[in-house]
């Protein structure tokens, strides 16, 4: 039987034979053996010999000593401990060798990937005290793509730089970021049988440079709906130069119904021509915090929209009164001040929205004395340019220097590279089901950083592309790696 056997394993090749015990411990020794023969000579060589361990050594406190094998192991004070012997005298192995990794990634794999507290106690009942373990245990954790399949953080990267709209003194709502909003039950027919119901939802414009809001109510989320709104906001506020916005269906029908260049077909980004009237920027899909300065708005009116509603009690709204409410809504957002109140009293002038829009401040009575006609018009266009100079000069000396600090995401984080493993956020599924993306094109900003990938998604037979930013991907291999 043992002559066939040795005959059946031949060459190099993968055993899938049955080992005994004794084979497997006479395998690990010799292997543990060579390892602290080669990474611990001198102390072997002053054990041997009886002599005091090196100054130097670093198993100078683990009072080490040879047992019946040849082995290095930890003498310690636990000799008395009512412990197994491989526990109070475990085997000494030097983090920096593999085996010292593989022992690791086996008993991180043993304790089901938990923290560094688990690997490592499971080491120490095995017998084995590897040196350096802590930092070897918290390296090979760190790289663990199971571990960061479950506990893995979403990748950031430095908070990049404004863009030129919204630092530009351009007139208000040149630049303009817009999202759709709501919605609302309204009643529509009154009846002797009832009451008939439908739906409003509210398109929200945002001036990129002087933080002012325009809303328009529509009655469906349909690609003509918003065009209409659309309309009516350029015929009130007046021609726009740069739409920014996220990819709503809505929104990309309509850039390409009024033939708005857009940079959904990101080949063609470069291709944008410098003389067109208007372009539209759509932001990746998932990434609301692109578009910060919006939704920030959006918020704002909900929690008026809350106020007013709990003052309303169970009144029904109609399609007038919400048009109402969302045209005070509006007053009230523009009137705030976009600057920390100043309490100098020689500056009673709040730098607010609303100021450049109405060309009114509230705060002044008329000054006293006679005017005829003829000065009401020559001196009216001094007034409205004065006021509109005043706003901009403080816009520039008070309001700017807000924006300057990084508040989040100070620092730089390397960036994803084309053929990264990553996994791919869906917050409709449990994490274990997140699916695996390969990332197959990177679109760096102005910056070198990169923020926005195109990742290959496996579904299937089939595999498809997705732009995503890098908030909602977790970095499992890198293709460095």
């Amino acid at each position: 039987m043992r002559t066939s056997s040795l005959n059946e394993c031949k060459g190099w090749h993968h055993c899938t034979k049955v080992y005994a015990v004794s084979d497997l411990e006479h395998s690990r020794n010799h292997i543990i053996y060579t390892v602290q023969q080669e990474a611990y000579s001198r102390e072997i060589e002053s054990l041997t010999n009886k002599r005091p361990l090196p100054k130097d050594s670093v198993l100078s406190k683990l009072d080490p000593f040879i047992d019946s094998n040849g082995l290095l192991r930890v003498g310690g004070r636990l000799k008395e401990a009512k412990l197994e012997y491989k526990e109070k005298s475990p085997l000494i192995i030097p983090g920096y060798c593999h085996i010292a990794a593989l022992l690791v990634n086996h008993y991180h794999n043993e304790v089901r990937h938990q923290g560094r507290l688990f690997t490592e106690g499971a080491l120490r009942v095995a017998g084995l005290w590897i040196i350096g373990a802590k930092r070897l245990i918290s390296s090979i954790i760190f790289k663990c793509v199971t571990c960061r399949k479950l506990r893995g953080l979403n990748q950031t990267q430095k908070m990049a730089n404004l863009p030129a709209d919204r630092l530009d003194t351009e007139p208000p709502f040149t630049n303009v970021g817009l999202d759709v909003f709501g919605p609302w039950s309204i009643t529509t027919v009154r009846t002797r049988g009832g009451q008939a119901n439908s739906k409003r939802w509210a398109v929200l414009f945002t001036c990129m440079s002087i933080r002012a809001i325009h809303i328009e109510v529509i009655e469906s989320l349909d690609t003509s709906s918003f065009i209409n709104a659309l309309r009516r906001f350029i015929a009130i506020r007046g021609p726009v130069k740069h739409i920014r916005s996220d990819r709503g269906t809505n929104f990309v029908g309509a850039a390409k119904e009024l033939k708005i260049l857009s940079n959904v077909d990101y080949k063609s980004v470069e291709k944008f021509l410098s003389n067109q009237s208007c372009i539209w920027t759509f932001n990746p899909p998932h990434s609301s915090h692109m578009g910060g300065s919006w939704e920030r708005m959006i918020g704002i009116v909900r929690r008026i929209l809350d106020s007013i509603f709990l003052q309303m009690g169970t009144t029904r709204l109609t399609h007038e009164s919400l048009i109402t409410f969302m045209a005070e809504i509006v007053a009230i957002v523009n009137a705030r001040p976009l600057t920390p109140v100043p309490s100098d009293p020689e500056e009673p002038l709040l730098l607010t929205p609303a100021t450049l829009l109405t060309q009114k401040t509230g705060t002044f009575n008329a000054p006293p004395g006679e005017f005829d006609s003829k000065d009401l018009y020559k001196r009216q266009w001094r007034q409205v340019q004065s006021l509109a100079n005043t706003f901009w000069d403080r816009w520039r000396k008070q309001y700017l220097s807000t924006l300057q600090p990084r508040n989040k995401w100070q620092i730089t984080k390397p960036n994803l590279k084309d053929g990264d493993i990553v996994l791919v956020k869906d917050c409709q599924v449990q994490r274990n089901h997140w699916p695996l993306g390969l990332v197959t094109k990177i679109f760096p900003s102005e910056d070198g950083h990169v923020r926005k990938v195109e990742v290959k998604i496996a579904k299937g037979s089939e595999s498809k592309l997705f732009l995503r930013p890098i908030s909602e991907l977790i970095l499992l291999l890198s293709s460095e790696d």
